[in-house]
């Protein structure tokens, strides 16, 4: 299905990358000082890239166009072509980057057992055997917050013990920490310490901060050296990007502690949508911005997307019977208000129509 038209009267919770620039960011891009990037001239890329380092806790960043990039970068650096990477279910990685893995490092994925949060010993058993006719487990990828689970907080005593058991067997580890903001202040545990075990940390700008564009890479100084020159092998090599780089700047600076109003306005949004009859959410599992609705079997999403659509509201389907909603700067309390009473008014709507037939929709797992 296209893209809806936008008008300004949706309450768009599809997520929290279509967030628009406040004035305030949209001045710093106007005036930002700006150099060729491929060249390392661009003095606000390079700001960005010491805060991205600094706030992450690793000696280097790259800047990149998106989170699938500056994923896609990790696992060529720690991979080699029919490696094994090891994910949890549902991973971004695996699951929502156009098959990158494969395409672009000829690795192949391994899922541990789990909901998208895993443990170590989980872990250790999807490490394959040392023989010729296996492939080569190398690298350990863990989602922070997790998305397709519901914006959940990895519990970092897990993180820990992954890592250590990974680098006891000789693996790299990597951090897709794409919402790890979130996590931050979620769990009240500063970022540079939720990634420090990690060799590789991917961040993102453009979700919860608010940014127009942007991601980083952060690591090691060799790391880094050899994913600029990936960057540039896969096209990503940016000119005057400081322009860009500078709202990704100003949301690292002014945009970080207003990420526990998404994770508030979550609440109330699941909170209400628990009185609403053929839906359910799991109220235990609303740590941050990212709402899992789940619907009766009589209720196809494609068509609740479809009622709230008509009615004003912007959801995704991700699943047959699953929702995503996702909370940002743009949603405050009163929007989260309306939209659980749009989604009430849309089930009760297909509902009364004796439900949805689910061949008329195609399913789509639409995420980011």
């Amino acid at each position: 299905m296209p893209p809806p038209a936008f008008r300004s009267s949706f309450i768009d919770l599809r997520s929290d990358t279509v967030t628009r620039p406040t004035e305030a960011m949209r001045e710093a891009m106007a005036r930002a000082n700006v150099g060729d990037d491929v060249f390392g001239e661009d003095p606000t890329v390079r700001e960005l890239e010491a805060e991205a380092a600094s706030q992450t806790g690793k000696d280097a960043a790259l800047f990149v166009s998106s989170g699938t990039m500056s994923n896609q970068l990790a696992l060529a650096l720690h991979t080699r072509r029919g490696d094994e990477v090891i994910v949890g279910n549902g991973a971004h990685v695996m699951v929502y980057e156009s098959g990158a893995g494969a395409a672009l490092s000829g690795v192949q994925f391994s899922i541990a057992e789990g909901d998208g949060v895993f443990t170590a010993d989980t872990m250790l058993e999807r490490i394959q055997p040392a023989a010729d006719w296996t492939p080569r487990t190398s690298l350990v990828c863990v989602e922070n917050t997790h998305n397709r689970a519901g914006g959940v907080v990895f519990p970092q005593r897990d993180v820990l013990a992954i890592c250590e058991a990974a680098k006891n067997r000789e693996l790299r580890v990597h951090l897709d920490g794409a919402r790890v903001w979130n996590a931050s202040i979620a769990s009240g545990l500063a970022v540079r310490d939720l990634c420090a075990p990690f060799d590789t940390v991917s961040v993102c700008f453009s979700k919860g901060l608010g940014a127009p564009v942007g991601s980083a890479l952060c690591g090691s100084a060799e790391h880094i050296k050899q994913a600029r020159r990936l960057r540039k092998m896969w096209g990503g090599g940016m000119r005057q990007a400081g322009i860009i780089a500078a709202g990704a700047l100003h949301a690292l600076h002014n945009h970080q502690r207003r990420l526990a109003d998404d994770h508030t306005h979550a609440r109330q949004l699941a909170e209400r949508l628990t009185s609403v009859r053929g839906i359910r959410v799991d109220l235990a599992r609303i740590e941050t911005n990212i709402v899992n609705i789940y619907l009766a079997d009589g209720l196809h999403a494609e068509a609740v997307c479809h009622a709230a659509r008509d009615r004003g509201l912007l959801i995704n389907a991700t699943g047959p019977h699953r929702l995503r909603a996702v909370t940002h700067m743009n949603v405050n309390a009163s929007d989260v208000a309306e939209a659980a009473g749009i989604l009430d008014e849309a089930v009760r709507s297909i509902s009364a129509h004796g439900g949805f037939n689910a061949h008329a929709a195609r399913e789509r797992g639409r995420d980011s």
